[in-house]
């Protein structure tokens, strides 16, 4: 039968299996607080249309022979 220690009382070696034990009860999830970003504010690091755009279809030329 376990009985209940404090923890001021438990060894150096229990208290970090007891700590460890504790840090895998996440199973795969992700403890970090995230926020949705703003839609509506501007934004530097999105790049531009026309970054994106090659142009290509300005400078088409057809020569008939």
């Amino acid at each position: 039968m376990n009985q209940f220690l404090a923890r001021e009382k438990m060894s150096k070696r229990e208290k970090r299996a007891l700590d460890a034990n504790k840090r895998t009860i996440w199973d795969g999830i992700n403890p970090i607080t995230r926020k949705t970003e703003n839609k509506k504010a501007y934004s530097r690091k999105k790049s531009p249309r026309w970054y994106k755009d090659d142009s290509t279809g300005i400078f088409v030329c057809i020569t008939a022979s």
